[in-house]
């Protein structure tokens, strides 16, 4: 983000704080929130963030149907694997490196496509604040979706997901659903709903980014698609 964007973003959380600090929104709703990426991800917390994220966004509509779908089975996969043995996979990255060591994929699959859908969401969720900061503030957010997908999914999707998603992106919600939806289905909730998403999003592309260096690191990587 560039350094007028931050400012930007400074006054907006300023302009956020008493008494509009106290009004909830679906972020204050979900009550676990991603863990700090600059640390070792710990499994069980990570896990219940993305449970908790999937139903966020089935509150969007049929858009994200397909991704939360595909989310929720991976979720359930590593959850299977984690209480297999919690103490020994209490960091997400352990868990994965045994798994990988044993010769097992079903882990390393289910998180590599859990990233990928979560980094979804997450750069739909970054070019919504940054479109709100620059205070163009579109009203069709269905162009933010198209390229969150271009860039994070359509590259290891196959012809039918692709179609799939061309259908689904007639059902974007516009940017007042979006936000009435984020609050709780109150008005004049932009402000609070752009601060907690802002908090939320930067733990969840920070997770983003250190699961994608690691799976770089370790060779774990595919760009094989479905």
């Amino acid at each position: 983000m560039s350094q007028q964007s931050e400012e930007q973003s400074e006054i907006t959380e300023q302009r956020s704080q008493s008494p509009a600090e106290d009004k909830k929104t679906a972020f204050c709703v979900l009550q676990v929130h991603f863990p700090n990426p600059s640390e070792k991800i710990k499994t069980f917390e990570f896990l219940q963030a993305s449970f908790a994220t999937v139903s966020l966004i089935n509150r969007f509509g049929k858009i994200f149907s397909p991704v939360t779908y595909d989310m929720g089975g991976n979720i359930s996969k590593l959850t299977g694997k984690y209480e297999e043995d919690e103490s020994a996979h209490l960091y997400l990255e352990d868990m994965i490196l045994n798994e990988h060591s044993e010769g097992g994929m079903v882990a390393v699959d289910a998180l590599l496509w859990l990233r990928r859908g979560l980094n979804f969401l997450s750069m739909f969720f970054q070019l919504v604040i940054e479109d709100t900061m620059s205070e163009r503030c579109a009203s069709d957010l269905a162009p933010f979706l198209r390229r969150a997908y271009v860039e994070t999914l359509e590259p290891y999707h196959g012809w039918l997901g692709m179609q799939l998603f061309n259908v689904l992106s007639r059902f974007a919600p516009s940017r007042r659903q979006l936000f009435f939806t984020l609050g709780l289905d109150k008005d004049d909730m932009e402000d609070v709903v752009l601060l907690r998403m802002r908090a939320f999003n930067n733990n969840l592309r920070g997770c983003v980014r250190r699961l994608e260096v690691f799976y770089q690191d370790t060779g774990l990587e595919s760009a094989a698609n479905v």
